[in-house]
C-alpha cells in the first residue's frame, strides 16, 4: 500500500467517524457525531483533520463557509495495512501464532472456529 503510516489513536477514530457516515461530511457533522463519543474541542478536531489532509489519508474542500472531508483511504485498505503491520510486529506473520493466542485467551468462540474453518476451507479450493 502507498506509504500508509499507522495513525495514533485519536487520528483512527476520527477516520472512523468519517469512513461510516456519508461523504463529503463537514466539519460540523464530524463535530456532532464525536459530540456524544467525545468531549474533544473544536480546536483539537481541526489540527487532527489538518494532520490528516497532510498525512493524504483526507481530502478537504469547501463548500461556502463550511469545510468539508472525504476519505482517500478507503477503510478497508487501512484495515490491511494495519493486519500486516500487527501481524509483522508482534506475531511474526504468523497467523497460527496468532490464532493459538486468540484460542488460548479465549477471544475465540466456537462459532468464530467454525467461520475460520469454512474460511479455510473455501482458500484452500481457490
Amino acid at each position: 500500500m502507498k506509504n500508509l503510516k499507522r495513525l495514533p489513536d485519536a487520528e483512527f477514530e476520527l477516520m472512523r467517524v468519517i469512513w461510516h457516515n456519508p461523504n463529503p461530511i463537514t466539519t460540523k457533522e464530524i463535530m456532532e457525531h464525536l459530540g456524544t463519543q467525545k468531549k474533544w474541542k473544536p480546536q483539537t478536531v481541526l489540527t487532527m483533520l489538518v494532520r490528516l489532509v497532510e498525512k493524504g489519508f483526507l481530502n478537504s474542500g469547501k463548500n461556502g463557509r463550511e469545510r468539508n472531508y472525504a476519505p482517500l483511504i478507503p477503510e478497508e485498505n487501512y484495515m490491511e495495512f494495519e493486519t500486516g503491520d500487527f501481524m509483522s510486529r508482534y506475531r511474526g506473520n504468523s497467523v497460527g501464532s496468532l490464532i493459538k493466542t486468540l484460542y488460548d485467551g479465549q477471544e475465540l468462540t466456537q462459532d468464530d472456529l467454525l467461520d475460520l474453518k469454512t474460511w479455510l476451507r473455501e482458500k484452500a479450493n481457490d
